[in-house]
């Protein structure tokens, strides 16, 4: 286990490093997960292996530091990550983003460009969310203020996303997951879409072909991000359909003259 701190206060980032060749890939989970139990098994994939990768917690999350004082929008968590993939001397990584990750991806890609040569966003958030009581993940927990979710609203929301997802959300710091949520929901100014379409890297959005068309595929193709539906699975395509899902991966990452 590998560590960076990445706060004035020293509050550490921590991730699960795989040896292999440059470029990194660098693999960022959603809200309430973490990277090692969401993407271990493909970073070990025969398609994806053999590479320097990093999978890695965002602050407050997994094995990362879950201070109090953190602010925990967009860009902090990209700012803190750039910090973190600066201290392990990543440049030029790709990566491969879940959910709120990808939204955390596109940010630090806009923000900090050396860090990021490709971006894999997996069923991310572009947009805002509409905050809906009662309904789960980001939506659900940012409907609540944050001494309400502090006070007993988190039981709620515990019961409300299933064992799974708890199995990983339980090790968020509790503040961390409310103001995730709320800030995510929120979004960013120019918005995580906007912000993608503007991007110069190779990027590709994988989604599950359940879901139908992604709103805005036609904006996104036209500046150039591939989006590409997956059979068989739902939001955790990585978990539900692993096979697919490195087929797909390897082959948005296959086009380098190096591989």
């Amino acid at each position: 286990m590998r560590n960076a701190a990445v706060t004035t206060e020293g509050d550490r980032i921590r991730w699960v490093e795989l040896p292999g060749r440059e470029p990194s890939r660098v693999y960022v989970h959603g809200l309430g997960a973490t990277s090692p139990a969401y993407f271990a098994e493909i970073a070990v994939h025969p398609l994806l292996a053999g590479r320097r990768s990093l999978l890695i917690d965002l602050l407050g999350h997994g094995i990362s530091d879950r201070p109090t004082t953190f602010g925990y929008t967009l860009e902090a968590h990209a700012d803190a990550l750039a910090k973190a993939l600066t201290s392990a001397g990543v440049t030029g990584a790709e990566l491969i983003a879940h959910s709120m990750g990808g939204s955390v991806a596109i940010v630090l890609a806009a923000r900090h460009p050396h860090l990021v040569s490709r971006l894999v966003l997996v069923d991310a958030n572009l947009d805002p969310i509409p905050r809906v009581s009662g309904s789960g993940g980001s939506s659900g927990i940012a409907a609540y203020s944050e001494q309400e979710f502090l006070a007993g609203g988190w039981e709620e929301v515990r019961d409300r996303v299933g064992a799974h997802w708890w199995s990983t959300m339980r090790l968020a710091g509790r503040e961390a997951l409310h103001r995730s949520a709320v800030n995510l929901t929120r979004g960013t100014v120019p918005t995580m879409r906007q912000l993608l379409l503007d991007l110069k890297v190779p990027r590709t959005y994988l989604l599950p072909e359940a879901d139908g068309p992604l709103p805005g595929a036609g904006a996104l193709a036209e500046a150039g991000v591939a989006v590409i539906p997956i059979p068989d699975c739902g939001h955790n395509i990585m978990l539900d359909n692993p096979d697919a899902f490195a087929r797909a991966t390897a082959a948005a990452l296959a086009d380098r003259g190096q591989d």
